[in-house]
């Protein structure tokens, strides 16, 4: 089985600040969310995490397989998107004029910004981490778990699903919520 979780809160969550590659640690409530996952899901069985090496990743995985003794391996190809000159900017979702406002809303017509990374470089790497390490390890009967970010496990979801980029927000993608791709 493969699931994939999203990282706990963090202040810049609770602020709206979009933040991609800033490596920004998990805040107080993002912890207990995570704890409160580790209770929530204690009965399922995983073989294997595979992580972002982003702090808040790093945070999430290791709160909530605490005691478990589940592997976590760390992974660059498991980041979150790169928002380039965007990162730290708050509410992009109720400015229209910004171009990072187009990813949020409607991802098939989002251009990359400067500095940033395009859907193509993010499907590139998140597709072949699926092809070169979760197929195989699925292949063998283990139970995966992937702790990211909500833009690269999206394209996560999309990948295994078949979903278009029009879909790419369609999973919603919730902190501290495991969800079962196959």
């Amino acid at each position: 089985m493969l699931y994939i979780m999203r990282h706990g809160k963090t202040d810049w969550n609770a602020r709206y600040k979009l933040q991609g590659r800033t490596d920004i640690p998990l805040n107080d409530e993002g912890r207990r969310m995570a704890a409160a996952a580790r209770e929530q899901y204690k009965g399922i069985h995983f073989d294997i995490c595979y992580c972002s090496p982003l702090v808040r990743a790093r945070e999430t995985a290791g709160i909530f397989l605490e005691g478990s003794g589940v592997p976590i391996v760390y992974d660059d190809r498991l980041k979150e998107m790169s928002f380039g000159i965007y990162e730290g900017a708050e509410n992009v979702f109720e400015k229209p004029d910004l171009p990072i406002y187009t990813f949020f809303k409607d991802p098939a017509h989002y251009t990359v910004v400067e500095g940033g990374e395009s859907f193509d470089e993010l499907f590139a790497r998140t597709g072949a981490f699926l092809r070169e390490v979760v197929d195989p390890a699925l292949d063998q009967g283990k139970d995966v778990l992937v702790v990211g970010h909500g833009a690269m496990n999206s394209s996560i979801v999309c990948q295994v699903r078949g979903l278009p980029l029009e879909r790419f927000w369609d999973a919603g993608i919730e902190n501290c919520r495991l969800m079962l791709l196959k």
